[in-house]
């Protein structure tokens, strides 16, 4: 019988130097139930900005478990490890990276109910699309996600992110998150406290702390949409702030208010092609309001002074990255047609790439973006996304 051929991933190079120390625990892996491994794979064409390079390999983990052991052998090895969901908030650099990628890719859902007839949980692995759990718990007549509709990426990624939209985000409705902590190696149920959840970010978001594995949302089992805070999805509905409605009716309509902003992924519309909200909306300190609006009365007039939104928000006042944007002269389609990353046409928070731009595109016009709306305002804004292997 013949040997079987050596494992070209753990050899040598033809120049006789050391393998790289990715390479054994790669093929390793490659043997555990659940993990497919993928060589020359590139990260822009498993990112919604559709950039990214090449990572030494790709790992497919079709369960929470597989999961659990690539994180782990990677860790004990010291090889970077990039932990990818849906890659909607994502800015990779190009090139050769030095990285392994592990596809985080468990789907399962159950629903479970509580110990009252008004509890009721869903269960999600963190590898499921977001939008497919929200249309599945709509679709069986459950209020609670509808207003997170249309939002691109993975479930994971939502109590890293804090995700949310239309008033509605993942802290008033999560339950629990299963989580994989780096540190100690253990795999464990937390409650949402121990994520530190606060505005589009939680004590996972830039950190190599824990890989979300599994998470619980709160459900309303009667059918009743969670309360309609913001004002423009209000009045699409036709009902008062803070009303409740058919979560069914909620999500067609958030779905169709995220088209005419290109917030809704769309293989034919370069417009999607984005990591989404770019920036988050700044929140500054109280007594910093007059300060701006001055700035603003200085450069717009006094009428556009008194109409810049403006709300209370925990540790001052929260305001509007896109108006901002637009009133410090970015127009939508920035900087021009032939531009390889310019703004949306539909929406001046989200920057896209128009089907060649690399990550230095689109950092340039983030800078320029960014440094544009300091110098109007005195405003600094900070990007949503994160950074692999490139830095604004």
């Amino acid at each position: 019988m013949n040997p079987s051929p050596p494992d070209p991933a753990a050899q040598p190079d033809p120049a006789g130097t050391a393998p790289h120390p990715a390479d054994p625990v790669v093929a390793e892996l490659s043997h555990i139930s659940g993990i497919d491994v993928a060589h020359g794979a590139r990260l822009a064409d498993l990112t919604t900005l559709r950039i990214g390079g090449r990572p030494r390999a790709l790992l497919e983990c079709a369960t929470a478990d597989a999961v659990v052991a690539a994180v782990r052998a990677l860790d004990a090895a010291d090889v970077p490890v990039l932990v990818l969901g849906g890659g909607s908030n994502l800015v990779v650099a190009g090139g050769d990276l030095d990285l392994v990628a592990v596809a985080v890719r468990n789907r399962e859902v159950d629903y479970l109910t509580g110990s009252g007839d008004d509890q009721l949980v869903v269960r999600a692995g963190a590898g499921l699309t977001w939008d497919d759990l929200v249309a599945d718990t709509v679709g069986r007549g459950y209020g609670g996600l509808e207003c997170l509709s249309g939002i691109p990426g993975s479930v994971g990624a939502t109590p890293v992110q804090n995700v949310g939209a239309y008033g509605v985000e993942v802290a008033q409705i999560l339950h629990r998150v299963r989580w994989f902590d780096r540190a100690t190696g253990v795999d464990e149920w937390v409650t949402p406290d121990a994520l530190g959840l606060e505005y589009r970010t939680s004590v996972l978001k830039n950190t190599d702390r824990a890989v979300v594995l599994e998470v619980e949302f709160r459900l309303d089992p009667a059918g009743r949409s969670e309360p309609i805070r913001y004002a423009e999805l209000a009045s699409r509905l036709g009902v008062a702030p803070g009303d409740r409605t058919d979560p069914a009716v909620v999500r067609r309509t958030v779905l169709d208010l995220r088209r005419g902003k290109g917030m809704v992924l769309d293989d034919d519309d370069s417009d999607t092609w984005s990591a989404g909200s770019f920036f988050t909306n700044p929140v500054i300190p109280r007594d910093e309001l007059p300060t701006v609006r001055s700035r603003v009365a200085a450069r717009l007039g006094t009428a556009q002074s008194e109409q810049m939104p403006a709300f209370s928000a925990p540790g001052g006042v929260k305001l509007s990255a896109g108006w901002l944007i637009e009133r410090a002269g970015f127009s939508k389609g920035h900087p021009s047609s032939s531009s390889p990353a310019r703004l949306s046409t539909k929406h001046t928070l989200a920057l896209t790439n128009r089907g060649q731009a690399t990550a230095d595109d689109v950092i340039a016009l983030a800078r320029e973006v960014r440094d544009g709306v300091r110098e109007a305002f005195g405003v600094e804004l900070h990007p949503e996304p994160v950074w692999v292997g490139c830095h604004i």
